[in-house]
């Protein structure tokens, strides 16, 4: 079983028409005051863990979500539960809303967030050995660094594998705890940026990861998944419109687990990722892709030349 670590938030989805660059002077960048007018607006269901668990959902992969949500999460829930998603392990902080995030995205995609951590503070109390048992896997994606540090903890003292993908904690994590989980991961995934940053502030990452699968995700370019023996090079999907990239490497995440937990080899399994993501980006918000498995198929098929059978 996949058991999903990550924020549970709920996203405020914001569309800006022209280029943040083009309002920033670089000779000021210690005293920015910037407005920006944006001309798209949504609310949508999302969190990390919220989005890589959806994605699992639409393509019948059993998973567990295990994190903390706040007072104002039934509507969330009963939307999960409708997709056959296990949502019993998800713990209920009365006192707090569930996590909050700001997006604004720009004509070049490039992104500026604000994330309030509400319930999901708390995840760095919950107890993984009460849902993971042997043969089990864990994803630990961003959560605030508390949270996310201490499901590395638990993983290595309880001996179970585990995907590593610091995103946003990057900001916070220390390089020594962040050491500790590519250290100790089976899999380390990042986009580019992320990637390179964690080179800069882990210098001995390449002996670190000489063992483990790395990916990078490129956006439009596609991904690179690195292990021991092999690199593979994933394509990206054509897609008939682009809406929005916000979400795209959550669902890619998504598509990729469904394919590891079905045992399948690195190149399928990084061409799920980029079939979800495909579907992803057409639609304004992080869990709006709606698809059914044959559609999945229908189109990995048609990208890839080979049949997909899940």
């Amino acid at each position: 079983m996949i058991i999903i670590t990550g924020s549970l938030a709920y996203d405020y989805i914001m569309e800006f028409p022209g280029k943040f660059g083009d309002h920033i002077l670089p000779e000021h960048t210690d005293n920015i005051n910037l407005s920006f007018i944006v001309d798209k607006f949504a609310k949508h269901r999302g969190g990390t863990g919220g989005n890589v668990s959806y994605t699992m959902g639409l393509l019948k992969t059993p998973n567990v979500l295990f994190s903390f949500a706040g007072r104002d999460f039934d509507e969330y829930k009963k939307a999960f539960e409708k997709i056959g998603i296990d949502t019993s392990k998800i713990s209920i902080d009365e006192n707090e809303p569930t996590a909050t995030a700001f997006a604004m995205t720009d004509a070049s995609s490039n992104q500026i967030w604000g994330f309030y951590n509400g319930a999901s503070k708390n995840n760095s109390i919950l107890k993984l050995k009460k849902v993971a048992k042997s043969g089990d896997f864990v994803y630990i994606g961003p959560q605030g660094v508390e949270g996310s540090v201490s499901f590395i903890k638990q993983c290595i003292e309880l001996q179970i594998p585990f995907m590593f993908d610091p995103g946003f904690t990057l900001t916070q994590i220390t390089d020594e705890d962040l050491a500790l989980g590519i250290t100790h991961a089976t899999c380390v995934i990042g986009n580019e940026y992320e990637m390179e940053l964690i080179g800069k502030r882990i210098p001995e990452l390449n002996t670190l990861t000489n063992d483990k699968i790395v990916i990078t995700t490129l956006g439009v370019k596609g991904s690179i998944i690195k292990s021991k023996n092999k690199t593979y090079t994933i394509s990206p999907v054509k897609v008939s419109k682009l809406a929005t990239t916000t979400g795209a490497g959550d669902a890619w995440r998504g598509g990729f687990l469904s394919g590891f937990a079905r045992n399948l080899d690195l190149q399928t399994c990084g061409q799920l990722g980029a079939t979800a993501a495909s579907f992803a980006v057409e639609h304004f918000g992080t869990q709006e892709q709606v698809f059914t498995v044959e559609e999945f198929q229908n189109r990995y098929r048609q990208t890839y030349n080979s049949l997909l059978k899940l």
